[in-house]
Formats: C-alpha cells, structure tokens, sequence
C-alpha cells in the first residue's frame, strides 16, 4: 500500500469510528419543567433586552435608555445567548410538543442570534428591534401554549 492509500484508508477508519456507526446521542435530561425554565431562565433574560433600550416621553422631555459601558453591552449580549440557547432546550424531549412548537423554537433562535449581532454592534436600534421580535414570538407560543406545560418527570 502506498503512501496515499495508507492515508486515505486511516481516514476512512477515523471517520466511521467517531460516529458513523449509528451511536446513540447523548443522554439529555431536562431537569426542570417548560414553566420553571420560562421563569428561572428565559424570562429573566428577555427582560433584559427589553429594558435596556426605549425611550420615555415626559413633559419635561425624553429620556433615551441605551446600554451605556461595555459592561452593560455585555449583559444585553449575555441576555441574548440565553434567549437564543434557550430556544434549543425548548426543543429537547420531554418539552418539544409539535411541529409548530419547533417552528416558534426556531423563531427564538433565529430572533435571539440577531440580538446577539445587535448588541455586539452596540446598535440600541438594532436591539429594540429584536427584542420586539423576540416578544412576538413569545405572544405567539403562550397564545398557542398554556405557559405552565406538563411537568418533566
């Protein structure tokens, strides 16, 4: 066997021992339920984004509320994370219930990794934005959803 042959046939052997062999996936256990998730977790982290940028008219003026150190940036794009990653844990069994509830899992994803961007951009905008979206799409699940799903056993 050449030198080619032995490289290739060394590769072909790596690929299917790290995987390609029908292993099953790792064990996942949700440890809290869809309710306490929402509470402990995805909530807190939304109203992050949404408080951080807004503006309040009074008759003495307007008040901007924009994230304002790096600090405070960070935060928004921690908040941000959650919310993204967040959506992934809502489609783990037991959670996951359809396929409209894995549409709106996704639309959480897909929502929270453009707040990502906007905060990295530091874009006050950009992040008012997204947290508009990311409420749309959490209306849109509790309209379909009772928040307080079945418990994970």
């Amino acid at each position: 066997m050449n030198k080619r042959h032995w490289y290739v046939a060394l590769a072909v052997l790596s690929i299917s021992a790290c995987g390609g062999g029908g292993n099953d996936p790792p064990p996942f256990k949700p440890v809290v339920d869809t309710a306490l998730l929402m509470e402990a977790f995805i909530d807190p982290a939304a109203d992050v984004i949404w408080g951080s940028v807004g503006t309040i008219v009074t008759a003495a003026g307007e008040e901007h509320i924009r994230p304002k150190t790096e600090e405070e940036w960070m935060q928004v794009r921690n908040a941000a994370v959650a919310v993204t990653e967040a959506g992934n844990l809502l489609m783990m069994a037991p959670r996951a219930k359809d396929a409209e509830w894995m549409r709106i899992s996704q639309a959480m994803i897909d929502t929270g990794a453009a707040a990502i961007k906007a905060a990295e951009a530091k874009d006050p905008d950009g992040v008012f934005d997204t947290g508009a979206e990311i409420y749309a799409v959490c209306t849109n699940c509790h309209a379909k959803y009772d928040p307080t799903i079945t418990r994970v056993q």
